[in-house]
């Protein structure tokens, strides 16, 4: 994507993702990175299989290192997540970035628990400007 700005917001729910690299203008969209399509995917768990699984699933995976590739080339990352606990994506790709891509890991200079589904992306973007013109504020 072109028009990085230095300061990257991510906000990543268990299907989705979606980046602002070109900042925080009310008009500024962001770049979709859903979960990939797998025609062999199997939907329907019993219940407690997903308890099984150690680290992230595959798809996880995919979506955290597509993150982790589109916000190359910014020097601050703030993520925005929705979930809590093992639910909680924005937790599982800080740490997957903190032993994959530890570079990017360290960029993440904060993280906000949002309700995402209910969020627009105007309020996304609201929610991130608030926290960025605070952060600043006190020179964090």
């Amino acid at each position: 994507m072109t028009g990085h700005s230095s300061f990257v917001v991510v906000a990543i729910t268990h299907d989705e993702a979606r980046v602002w690299n070109s900042g925080l203008d009310r008009d500024s969209r962001p770049e979709r990175i859903h979960v990939p399509e797998h025609h062999e995917r199997h939907l329907h768990t019993r219940k407690g299989q997903n308890n099984i699984e150690k680290g992230p699933s595959k798809d996880d995976v995919e979506i955290f290192e597509s993150v982790a590739h589109a916000v190359a080339g910014c020097q601050e990352i703030l993520v925005i997540g929705h979930g809590k606990g093992k639910a909680n994506h924005m937790v599982k790709m800080i740490q997957h970035w903190e032993r994959k891509f530890p570079t990017t890991a360290k960029l993440v200079v904060g993280a906000i628990d949002s309700d995402l589904p209910r969020l627009t992306e105007p309020e996304i973007l609201a929610s991130a400007r608030a926290w960025f013109d605070h952060f600043h504020e006190f020179g964090f």
